[in-house]
């Protein structure tokens, strides 16, 4: 008829998972053995612990180890008059048997629906339109009396199916950043997001024309001579210029307690703007740009911002 918000307390057990606590109270309605009806409300603590491994898949995995139950309390709306000792210790026993097999089953319930968001974290998940990034776990989970700690190997798929070689270096624990309470933390190391901007490199190649960034100036072979003096000599007058940048080197991001940069190497082609079918480009430069990276979480993904 009537169940309560369970009352519920979750530790963690060092070296093996999980220890949870739960005060459940209800109330069941039925036919009186008297006639009319019967209501008994009960309260029942229910002690559980869980076991983390790690499944066949490479995705942790919670597990049920033990679960019991203690009947606190029970009381019905008949009069005690009308209830004699021999039937109150009937219902008793027979609630300490029942309970078990109707609680103990909702804790499985409960760590399933864990590990479909321990399944949800290592499915393989698109990464743009370069490919796609998964996790799985390295070894098995580590539990201590204050976090749960995963040692996530990561796999990383261009679109053509070729899996990129990543750095395994392993940072020394005692490096890692303080852990926090409440907080689910994500170490992600430099070496690491540099591979997955190599997998990106190729939104970094574009072709830059007088229309592609408002605010320049006119991007013409006379306003060119002007920043360049030395190639005046080969600029055709008042031609409008196209840029061609072409990445030819992985982008490196480097992590330092003052700022985060992201180095990329190009060369950088430049076309006079015709109908020729086959233009000769008038010179080219190579170019190595050192930009600030600045991060954010949004929607439950991370963000690069980068600015010169």
């Amino acid at each position: 008829k009537d169940l309560r918000p369970p009352v519920m307390s979750l530790v963690l057990s060092p070296g093996s998972g999980l220890f949870m606590a739960l005060l459940i109270q209800m109330t069941i309605a039925g036919k009186s053995f008297i006639g009319g009806n019967m209501e008994i409300t009960m309260a029942a603590n229910l002690t559980a612990s869980g076991q983390l491994g790690q499944d066949t898949t490479g995705s942790p995995h919670l597990s049920c180890r033990s679960c019991h139950t203690t009947l606190v309390s029970v009381r019905t709306n008949l009069p005690s008059s009308m209830l004699p000792k021999v039937v109150n210790k009937f219902l008793e026993q027979t609630l300490q048997r029942m309970l078990p097999r109707l609680l103990c089953p909702n804790v499985d319930t409960v760590l399933n629906l864990v590990n479909a968001k321990f399944t949800t974290m290592t499915a393989e998940m698109p990464l743009g339109t370069a490919g796609t990034l998964q996790y799985t776990l390295l070894n098995p989970p580590v539990t201590s009396e204050a976090f749960i700690e995963l040692d996530l190997e990561t796999i990383l798929h261009l679109k053509e199916g070729k899996e990129v070689d990543l750095p395994t270096d392993q940072p020394p624990l005692a490096s890692l950043p303080a852990k926090s309470d409440a907080v689910t933390q994500l170490i992600l190391s430099a070496n690491f997001l540099s591979a997955v901007l190599s997998a990106l490199q190729p939104p970094f190649s574009l072709e830059i024309s007088n229309d592609t960034v408002l605010g320049l100036p006119p991007l013409v072979t006379t306003t060119l001579g002007v920043l360049i003096p030395e190639v005046t000599e080969v600029l055709p007058p008042s031609q409008p210029l196209v840029i061609e940048m072409l990445e030819v080197k992985a982008p490196v991001l480097t992590i330092t307690p003052n700022g985060s940069f992201v180095q990329l190497f190009s060369t950088a082609k430049f076309w006079v703007s015709s109908s020729d079918p086959a233009p000769q480009p008038l010179f080219v430069l190579d170019v190595h740009s050192d930009l600030e990276v600045q991060f954010a979480i949004a929607e439950e993904k991370l963000q690069l911002s980068l600015t010169l």
